[in-house]
């Protein structure tokens, strides 16, 4: 059964779940193991509409090492998905059919994938206009592919590429 797919306008109180994660996480997490944190996604940029789904970069200090922590990770309702097509990557959905966060986690030194996340979220925060048009391709596509995530995918991957150069830049000039 696929689920339906939905982009709702932001909502203000998304910051304040993903503190509530953040925090649920570094107890279940031994310190020496979490770096960092991050809000990432389209529910940490303001006024941009978004799936309402945290997103959240869990930076380790070494990704082999999170794995020994599937159990943990259960425990507070994180499915492991392993790396889900992406190298280096570990993959946790939490809420089933009702899917309430995900989990991109990167061992600190993946400094693309990483960068990547970051860079596109900072642009959009400083870039108003473009975080608007990318709010409305992200409508259009939940229109126009309910239940298709792939679809609605393969809809915003040409705009999100583009973006994501143009936001790796504008890192590096802004430094």
């Amino acid at each position: 059964m696929s689920r339906k797919i939905e982009v709702v306008p932001y909502n203000p109180a998304w910051p304040h779940l993903f503190e509530e994660e953040k925090a649920c996480l570094k107890q279940a997490l031994p310190d020496e193991l979490v770096v960092s944190v991050v809000h990432i996604g389209s529910t940490s940029v303001p006024r941009l509409a978004a799936k309402p789904i945290i997103d959240i970069c869990l930076i380790v200090e070494d990704i082999a090492e999170l794995d020994k922590y599937q159990e943990v990770m259960a425990e507070i309702g994180y499915e492991s998905w392993g790396a889900y097509g992406l190298p280096g990557r570990r993959y946790f959905p939490k809420g089933g059919d009702q899917r309430s966060h995900h989990i991109h986690a990167y061992q600190f030194d993946n400094l693309s994938e990483i960068g990547r996340h970051i860079a596109f979220r900072d642009f959009l925060r400083n870039h108003r206009e473009i975080a608007s048009t990318y709010g409305e391709i992200k409508q259009t596509a939940a229109a126009a592919y309910p239940e298709d995530i792939e679809s609605y995918g393969d809809y915003k991957d040409e705009f999100v590429k583009k973006v994501e150069k143009e936001a790796l830049k504008w890192l590096w000039l802004n430094k």
